[in-house]
């Protein structure tokens, strides 16, 4: 009978131990969690992005477990991929600035959280463009988005780059190449944009206003199209896109050429020290002299308002848009940062590329154009080479109908 009232007070202990350690015992941990993020960049930016997501990952280490993948898509793109499917877009993406009225409109970029310290640290003009009604709703990247000269000085004088007619003759003499893509109306703004003729964005915020046919005033819709016909004619000239352009310059068809910053290194390594750089001449135009203008503009870092990960995607573009690594995007690519400091340091300060970009930035007006635009002036410099005077003031008139359509 002791025998078994000893079993039954043991079975009681174990049963009643048994429970308690099941509530008591700690629970496994769960570790760090899972986080995947897409990346959208340019195809050129694919080495770049790998080392800053690399740097990235050893930052939080512990904190997550990343996977991190990068999809390549060009900047002039993101906003129309992203306005199809927002919910499917990448998680974190480079865009230019003009874009980003839309997206924020769209609800597809929200208002970011440090902004006074994003601010604080960025060139005033690109926090401006990473900006809607004053809230900062982007993450600025480069400064640099516009166009100036490249030369090379084996065959220019500091003379001849003054002007377009003197950097054509001596190219002519040279049996050399002056190369620029009119089938972009990014670039033909250049002769339009310090005549008095304007160009804009509208009160809606999506319809243009255009006086590019104006018909009287010192300078004429016709004047410029007749100074453009002239220049099309010059043997010295090609109307070359960015691609064509780099391979001319690589063949040694091409020795001047109007382009931006992101091919600076390439040009660099192909001119070495015969690379020149300068804001873009004057051109002749109803008798004068007129300073070729430019549209400028920022590369901005957004993050997805849709995304599984709103914090880390925030950490991430925010990385990528750090001081340091503006700095390192410079070294690799030769972009102009928009983060105050790394634009200050003598390193930026002394690219031949920037100090023209500078230069030609008291001649350039920010990107913010309606959709219409592109290709009514696309189609109307094409085709300008073809044209008779008669002709251009009725091919100005459907070019600014087309880019004022609503």
């Amino acid at each position: 009978m002791r025998t078994w009232a000893a079993l039954l007070l043991a079975a009681l202990l174990c049963l009643l131990t048994a429970c308690g350690g099941d509530e008591d015992a700690p629970s496994t941990p769960a570790g760090p969690e899972s986080v995947s993020l897409t990346v959208w960049g340019a195809e050129e930016d694919e080495a770049l992005l790998a080392q800053i997501f690399q740097s990235f990952q050893a930052q939080y280490q512990g904190q997550a477990r990343f996977q991190i993948t990068y999809q390549p898509l060009s900047e002039s793109s993101c906003k129309d991929t992203l306005l199809e499917d927002p919910e499917a877009g990448a998680d974190v993406f480079a865009f230019a600035d003009d874009q980003l009225n839309a997206l924020a409109a769209a609800g597809v970029v929200d208002p970011i959280e440090n902004a006074d310290a994003i601010r604080g640290q960025s060139l005033s003009a690109a926090a401006d463009a990473a900006s809607v009604a004053g809230s900062l709703y982007a993450y600025p990247l480069t400064s640099d988005n516009g166009y100036f000269l490249y030369y090379n000085k084996a065959y220019f004088t500091d003379e001849d780059i003054q002007t377009l007619d003197g950097l054509l003759e001596a190219a002519s003499a040279a049996g050399g190449k002056l190369a620029m893509d009119w089938s972009s109306g990014w670039y033909v703004y250049a002769f339009f944009g310090n005549t008095g003729l304007k160009v804009g964005l509208s009160d809606d915020g999506i319809t243009n206003f255009c006086t590019w046919n104006q018909a009287d005033g010192p300078i004429r819709g016709v004047d410029v199209a007749q100074a453009m016909v002239r220049i099309a004619a010059s043997p010295a000239f090609a109307n070359q896109t960015d691609p064509e352009f780099l391979e001319g310059v690589r063949n040694g068809s091409v020795i001047a050429g109007v382009s931006g910053v992101w091919n600076a290194v390439a040009l660099q390594e192909i001119w070495g020290e015969h690379l020149g750089a300068a804001k873009l001449p004057t051109f002749t135009c109803a008798g004068q002299q007129v300073q070729m203008a430019s549209f400028s503009g920022c590369k901005l870092v957004g993050v997805n308002a849709y995304s599984r990960h709103p914090q880390w995607a925030s950490r991430l573009a925010e990385w990528i848009a750090n001081e340091e690594n503006q700095c390192l995007r410079f070294q690799l690519r030769g972009q102009g940062p928009a983060n105050r400091r790394a634009a200050e340091s003598a390193e930026v300060q002394d690219s031949p590329a920037i100090a023209a970009l500078l230069e030609q930035s008291a001649f350039s007006q920010l990107q913010r154009i309606g959709g219409s635009y592109w290709d009514p002036v696309s189609e109307f410099a094409l085709g300008i080479a073809s044209l008779s005077g008669g002709e251009l003031q009725p091919a100005l008139d459907k070019m600014v109908e087309g880019i004022t359509a609503r």
